[in-house]
């Protein structure tokens, strides 16, 4: 029922083994990928099909004649900025047509899109604003004196809710995002930035950079991965074969367009295949299903706390999602019994995958038809994944545990401004450069890889990557902090979430409560921790460094013994 694979021991650097015993009947085992920028996609869509609706936000809609005249015009106000090939520009703003315009307008001038998460703090703004050297930005009107605050230069500023009517939407609207502020001298609305003559496109090869997706760093620092169009374009069509996409495809955009997986498979995919997004600003599971239900929505890629929040609605039913023939996500595991219960009342196999920021989302992929429950899947598309020793280096075979490595077209050109960082996140196995992934796995007799643990520090809160360091360094700030150790620690709802271990300065008293209210204003809110424990010391290595690990296992072991006996 599948097609063979040639033997794994049988390796060359010039034709790159297909891994895996098994792959998708009638998939070719490579992808030839454009040459060209992203876009060109939306240029060519909108050529092809200018009626077609592209974005459907609360009763709001834009076709994709709309979509690409509003981003060739704010591409020509961008351009009256100063803004030009290279330049960084920054995006924060929820999910919606402006993010989408926002991102395509940079395109336009070659520019270089800087997605940040709008749960962010002002103080924590201004790092990225520094650190990717950005002046000029597109944000939502909630958001516009937090970013002059940490700032920003010029800014485009656009109330994400204009428009929309409650009667139209047929769902509930988000609150909070229907704002309109008084503007800074030289800062405009998106509506007037609208008004402006379209640029004309910059020539923009596959190799120019194009995106930078800023993933926390081990050490605390946040470092940038910078993205070619051409890594761009690898999973935009890798993941539109892999789920068997056409033009008739309704997307439920969901996940976050800051985040490489909403980005990816929510957004430049469907806009690569002419397909209609749904597009959500906030998650809401109510409103995700009566979404999918009222459009017919064929493709949605999730988190599994997303799925499980969804299913545990008391008005589910499993009528709601028969339109669905794709159902895809990662960031966690999705639970056997979930996964069981999805397939058992809906007949939708969930098709687990993994990636990173590092490699544009998706590298690996269950087959569609031979899943297999909490697995990573099979190195995708002209990828070429390996497990090696964290100590020699060395490839290990099936079964054995070792570090996941990843070659491959998606995979970033390099951390922005760090070169060391890069240096350290690469390694080269003959002749070719692998990204050290940081996540210890396996892979199995068939060419399935499964994830065991992580080399590196890191909570994974519903799909969103939190780093103990950074929470740390926050939390010594705390005037009655004398030290911190955040752990990771299993969370029924979201996977994981963070657990901060507290050791009190002398004399000095706090509540849980109050360390939490105080976290909440100096980092985004999926960072603060919702779980304190206040302990007398933290145990150190023989070298002087807080022991964190033994820390973490024995909470894991504690959580597990009392889910037994309950």
């Amino acid at each position: 029922m599948t097609d063979p694979v040639p033997d794994l021991a049988h390796r060359s650097a010039e034709h790159p083994p297909v891994q895996g015993r098994y792959w998708p009947p009638g998939k070719p085992h490579s992808l030839t990928l454009p040459h060209v920028g992203v876009m060109h996609n939306l240029r060519t869509t909108a050529e092809r099909y200018p009626e077609r609706v592209a974005l459907w936000f609360y009763g709001r809609e834009l076709t994709y004649g709309d979509l690409h005249d509003q981003a060739t015009r704010l591409a020509g106000h961008l351009a009256a900025q100063g803004v030009g090939k290279g330049d960084r520009v920054l995006v924060w703003l929820q999910n919606s047509p402006a993010w989408v315009t926002a991102a395509f307008a940079c395109w336009q001038l070659g520019a270089v899109v800087v997605p940040l998460a709008p749960m962010l703090q002002a103080r924590e703004l201004a790092f990225f604003l520094q650190d990717a050297g950005i002046k000029v930005g597109v944000v939502g009107g909630e958001l516009y004196e937090k970013a002059k605050q940490a700032g920003l230069g010029h800014a485009v500023v656009a109330n994400i809710m204009a428009g929309t009517v409650p009667q139209q939407a047929g769902v509930s609207l988000p609150d909070g995002l229907d704002v309109q502020p008084e503007l800074h001298e030289g800062d405009v609305t998106l509506e007037r930035a609208l008004r402006s003559l379209p640029a004309p496109a910059e020539h923009v090869t596959a190799q120019d950079l194009g995106i930078i997706f800023y993933t926390s760093g081990t050490t605390g620092l946040p470092k940038g991965c910078a993205h070619t169009h051409s890594s761009m374009q690898a999973n935009v069509f890798g993941a539109s074969v892999w789920v068997d996409g056409t033009v008739e495809d309704v997307f439920l955009a969901a996940l976050p367009y800051f985040h490489v997986t909403g980005f990816i498979n929510s957004l430049m995919t469907a806009v690569a295949g002419g397909g209609k997004v749904v597009v959500m600003s906030r998650w809401d599971r109510d409103t995700a299903r009566e979404l999918i239900r009222d459009h017919q929505v064929t493709v949605w890629t999730n988190t599994p706390a997303m799925l499980i929040d969804l299913m545990s609605s008391p008005a589910f039913q499993a009528s709601d999602l028969k339109s669905l023939r794709s159902v895809t996500g990662g960031g966690a595991s999705l639970p056997a019994a979930v996964g069981q219960r999805l397939l058992d009342i809906t007949g939708i196999f969930f098709l687990e995958g993994y990636g990173l920021s590092e490699t544009m989302a998706q590298s690996h992929s269950n087959p569609k038809g031979r899943q297999k429950l909490q697995c990573l899947g099979i190195p995708l598309f002209n990828v070429d994944s390996r497990v090696i020793d964290i100590e020699t280096g060395a490839e290990l075979p099936p079964g054995q545990i070792g570090e996941i490595v990843i070659h491959g077209p998606q995979v970033m050109r390099e951390y922005w401004n760090r070169p060391e960082e890069t240096a350290q996140a690469f390694t080269e196995i003959g002749g070719r450069r692998f990204l050290k992934t940081g996540d210890l796995g396996y892979m199995d007799e068939e060419g399935y890889f499964f994830f065991t643990d992580r080399l590196k520090r890191m909570v994974n809160v519903s799909g969103l990557k939190v780093w103990p360091a950074e929470v740390e360094n926050k939390l010594h700030a705390h005037p009655a902090i004398q030290e911190a150790c955040v752990i990771s620690v299993p969370d029924e709802r979201s996977g994981e979430r963070a657990r901060a271990l507290i050791v009190l300065k002398p004399g000095m008293q706090a509540s849980a409560g109050e360390i939490e209210s105080w976290a909440r204003e100096q980092m985004a809110t999926y960072k603060v921790p919702r779980d304190y424990q206040f302990v007398p010391s933290l145990p150190r290595s023989p070298t002087g460094k807080v022991a964190w690990r033994p820390l973490q296992e024995q909470a894991r072991a504690e959580l597990a013994a009392g889910q037994t006996q309950g």
